[in-house]
């Protein structure tokens, strides 16, 4: 059959051949648009010869002709069977609600209730049950939830069977897989505890990890938590200025970290730049006794630290003392420093649970670090839901790490843009089978739409991407989707379960479909940070904030959202001078400050655009520069800076030399001015 004889016309057999039913689109019109796009999703997966590009020409086409009041084109939709196996579908039918929006309404008007209903489906562990859920007598941008508990957060993350996997690790270019029990995993936690506190760390230091996700890594951070302490998360590509910075802002008494480790083929020395960094005694976890580098007084190797004792009772506290300090850039050129708390965990298992479909059998892989939040998010999201993490230690974007998935049975894959479109060009996937993935979760940047249909395409489009955007200091996301709701490349569809939004154009007024303006949250939620190590709280997300509908207290968070027909929402990047590279945060004064140290440059603007209009946002660089200096040499040379300076995965995509920058007439970097001129 020819793609083209798909017409209209065979609505019913397509919708037939999908199991589809009107409750999966929440009563909503199917158009011809869409049946006809199912159609040839069920002709692709009996015939998969049918090319991508037959199916991307074919994607556009039905696009163009689709009424715009409908929204994007749904290229997914779940079947009955499909709502009724999920987490979601589950928690519908035994609250009673007919549609997934009427469970989200409940979610934002009863929130005690819902955050109560979620707490107990995760099981979540105290030693002493809270009072009640929520206190709000100090108003929702201060609230109270679960006084009078005590808790220690790591105590809910060993729920099943000792014998049941809890972590799968692969290699770069290794052929054997380890495996980890619950238990062994547990046992390995106790014995991280107790070495601590045997060698003189105490309940309520901070210790921090700059290290790649591994088993040791998983271990470490929840047995920090286990014996009281608190993690301060430093990504592993940072250079040692900036590891010594959040060192100094988070008052560090420790560091675990490992002599060094392979990524892409080549060689990272960890200790070093931990020694380079002036940091406090470390921990090193070595390769081996024969390549083990020579410590400085007080420092340990990992071994030392790792007693014989397998049990530990974990130190327990209130819901709101410290468990780890992240970092994410604002504004202003020091990051800010967020704490997480024994709470924060339970809004990434929460949206694991509901959003991401996670439980137990998962298999459960996001490519990330345990200095980003989504690091302590994998480990909290899979293992409140008993799923089984699955982590890689080396570069994701080869063919190995797409075998890896194969082997490890994923069946959660998470991913950033930027990695799926290293996939797509490079033909790491081509001869993996992803038929296992049920679903994709994406966040971290804006994503394109011709990257995310052929990732799902992988699949023969049987499992949907997950949008997910939020934030550190939310521990989760603001804005997603579901597996009860169609899904359509690059776009949202719905807030995050317990958590309420609205986009406010320039004048402080919602905007309309297919508008688009600033995001606020309408606090409070589980998640939400109340505090900052670094900055007035109150300053950096409710001063100044507009008064929201119905005259809602509400909470800055920085980014732009479109707000599309048919329910869905598409990310439009940063309203502030904030950026997404890489799936990483950085600010503009950040990389400004280090440019200028050039010897050529007087002044800089760094602002991210989106080639096209939609995707991944790429660095672009504004200087005044001398008169004599060579552009490509000083490109070439600014991109050594930031790599050296800043973290190697930065990268500057093009430089523009100018006479002057724009400024208001209070002196302010008109950067937006700059993103649009160059977009233009």
């Amino acid at each position: 059959m020819d793609l083209a004889s798909l017409a209209p016309s065979r609505f019913n057999s397509a919708m037939a051949a999908v199991g589809y039913d009107h409750r999966s689109m929440n009563k909503s019109k199917i158009d011809d648009q869409t049946a006809v796009w199912l159609a040839l999703v069920e002709m692709v997966r009996q015939n998969p010869s049918i090319s991508f590009d037959e199916q991307w020409a074919r994607f556009l086409e039905l696009s163009e002709a689709r009424d715009p009041s409908l929204g994007p084109l749904p290229t997914w939709v779940p079947s009955n069977e499909r709502i009724e196996e999920s987490n979601v579908g589950r928690l519908m039918a035994e609250l009673g609600f007919d549609s997934y929006d009427d469970l989200r309404q409940w979610s934002v008007e009863h929130r005690a209730d819902f955050w109560r209903t979620v707490i107990d489906r995760l099981g979540i562990v105290f030693e002493s049950s809270p009072s009640r859920i929520l206190d709000l007598r100090n108003g929702p941008t201060d609230p109270r939830w679960l006084p009078g508990a005590q808790l220690n957060i790591s105590d809910s993350c060993f729920q099943p069977e000792e014998c049941v996997l809890a972590i799968v690790q692969g290699n770069e270019g290794g052929k054997r897989d380890t495996y980890v029990t619950y238990g062994e995993l547990e046992a390995l936690v106790n014995r991280v505890a107790n070495g601590l506190l045997e060698h003189g760390f105490s309940p309520g230091e901070t210790i921090a990890l700059y290290m790649p996700m591994t088993i040791e890594c998983v271990a470490a951070y929840l047995g920090i938590i286990r014996a009281g302490c608190a993690v301060i998360s430093i990504a592993d590509s940072f250079a040692p200025q900036e590891v010594g910075r959040r060192l100094e802002i988070a008052e560090a008494n420790g560091i675990i970290t490992v002599d060094e480790f392979s990524r892409g083929g080549r060689s990272i020395p960890m200790f070093d730049k931990v020694c380079a960094a002036g940091a406090p005694r470390a921990i090193v976890i070595t390769r081996s006794d024969v390549t083990a580098p020579m410590l400085r007084r007080g420092d340990l190797y990992w071994s030392d630290i790792l007693g014989e004792a397998d049990s530990f009772e974990s130190f327990t506290a209130e819901p709101y003392a410290l468990t780890n300090v992240l970092f994410s850039s604002g504004t202003t050129g020091d990051p800010k420093a967020i704490p997480w708390t024994h709470l924060t965990p339970i809004k990434c298992g929460m949206d694991g649970h509901l959003h991401q479909d996670i439980g137990p059998g998962s298999v459960v892989c996001w490519p990330t670090n345990i200095g980003w939040m989504m690091g302590p998010w994998l480990i909290f999201a899979t293992l409140l839901n008993r799923g089984c993490i699955a982590l890689y230690e080396g570069l994701p974007a080869g063919p190995d790490f797409a075998h890896f998935i194969e082997r490890a049975g994923v069946s959660m894959l998470g991913v950033v843009p930027s990695l799926v479109r290293a996939w797509r060009e490079s033909g790491a996937c081509d001869d993996a089978d992803w038929s296992q993935i049920k679903v994709f979760s994406s966040t971290g940047e804006p994503s394109n739409r011709h990257d995310y249909l052929w990732l799902t395409s992988l699949t023969g489009h049987r499992a949907p991407v997950i949008e997910y955007c939020g934030g550190t200091e939310i521990g989760g996301g603001y804005v997603t989707g579901t597996v009860v709701q169609p899904a359509s490349p690059s776009a949202f569809t719905t807030p995050a379960l317990g958590l309420d939004l609205v986009i406010l154009d320039d004048t402080g007024e919602p905007v309309a479909d297919g508008e688009e303006g600033e995001v606020f949250l309408v606090p409070p939620s589980i998640g939400l940070s109340q505090t900052l190590l670094n900055r007035d709280h109150e300053t950096v997300y409710h001063t100044g904030c507009p008064v929201g509908p119905e005259g809602r207290i509400l909470r800055r968070h920085g980014d732009q959202l479109a707000r599309l027909p048919g329910g869905f929402y598409r990310a439009q990047g940063r309203a502030d001078d904030t950026m997404n590279l890489g799936g990483i945060k950085v600010s503009s004064l950040e990389l400004e400050r280090v440019i200028d140290h050039h010897s050529a440059v007087s002044e800089s603007a760094a602002v991210a655009v989106q080639p096209g209009g939609e995707g991944a946002e790429k660095l672009v660089v504004f200087a005044i520069a001398r008169k004599d200096a060579d552009p490509d040499q000083l490109l070439t040379e600014l991109r050594r800076l930031i790599s050296k300076e800043i973290n190697p995965l930065f990268k500057i995509h093009d430089l523009v030399l100018v006479d002057s920058l724009p400024r208001t007439a209070s002196n302010k970097l008109m950067r937006r001015n700059l993103r649009d001129r160059y977009q233009a």
